[in-house]
């Protein structure tokens, strides 16, 4: 892959720390800028090495970029491309690292001056750590990343994007945004509702008895409230899609218990078990 000149990154947190140190560690970049609320976030960026200059001025930090990665929470990547767009250079190409994208790429395909192009990019890879601390250079190592083209993205930006993801040791797949919402709704939205609902149905008294099944099972509840607010509705219609289907399930489940039949509960318990033993093999 060729060595980008210079990529600004809005938002030096877990994804963007680790898309910083990534480009550094593998020499990808001559220049990255960090671009954050800040100044903190900011140290701790250019001490772990993640970026080799970083501001507080966004029109200052993308100034002259001709990669901007936005790695904001979802309610604000609009804005922020499009304040990007302004001031970088002239033809740059824009991608964000957003959970939904049907209303991102919406607000911004087509929409940016300068001749500015947007393409809509989600790295499945995170925890539900946050900030700068936690960035990793590998952690996009053997995850996919979902590139989100429309009839408007231009196919030498998709190869770029596609580039820049693989050189990051990332596996990258195309949908249309809309497909991207309806899956990840099921795969990523839905399991952090049934996380979230799971803890804070657990009686406080009770959580000193918890072991590895409810840990492992509750660990992204710890996430971000606020930016996972802005995810479940910013994917509303999707999420409620796959919410009501979990609720079939889970009504299932509770007329076995409350009809003691004992075969349709083993039925469904082994349903669930071959799907997740298909994902880990």
């Amino acid at each position: 892959m060729k060595q980008w000149d210079s990529v600004a990154i809005v938002g030096v947190g877990l994804i963007g720390g680790s898309i910083g140190l990534g480009l550094r560690d593998r020499g990808l970049a001559r220049q990255v800028v960090g671009i954050a609320r800040r100044e903190a976030s900011l140290r701790v960026a250019k001490r772990m090495g993640a970026v080799t200059k970083g501001t507080l001025d966004l029109a200052r930090g993308v100034n002259g970029a001709e990669l901007v990665v936005v790695c904001t929470p979802v309610a604000r990547i609009a804005a922020d491309a499009r304040a990007s767009a302004e001031v970088c250079r002239p033809g740059a190409l824009i991608t964000d690292v957003g959970s939904t994208k049907a209303e991102i790429v919406a607000a911004l395909d087509g929409a940016l001056s300068r001749e500015v192009r947007f393409v809509g990019s989600h790295p499945l890879a995170g925890s539900e750590k946050s900030g700068p601390a936690a960035a990793a250079a590998d952690l996009f190592v053997d995850r996919t990343v979902v590139v989100t083209p429309t009839r408007a993205t231009r196919e030498e930006d998709l190869a770029s994007l596609d580039a820049f993801w693989t050189a990051l040791g990332a596996r990258v797949i195309r949908m249309s945004p809309e497909a991207h919402d309806r899956a990840l709704a099921a795969t990523s939205h839905l399991p952090h509702l049934a996380a979230s609902a799971l803890a804070a149905s657990t009686p406080q008294g009770d959580l000193g008895l918890t072991a590895s099944g409810w840990v492992d099972t509750t660990r992204v509840a710890a996430g971000d409230p606020e930016l996972w607010q802005q995810i479940f509705m910013s994917n509303r219609a999707n999420v409620l899609t796959a919410l009501a289907r979990y609720e079939k399930v889970l009504d299932s489940l509770r007329r076995c218990l409350e009809q003691g039949n004992k075969k349709k509960l083993t039925a469904i318990l082994q349903e669930g078990k071959q799907k997740r033993d298909a994902l880990a093999s």
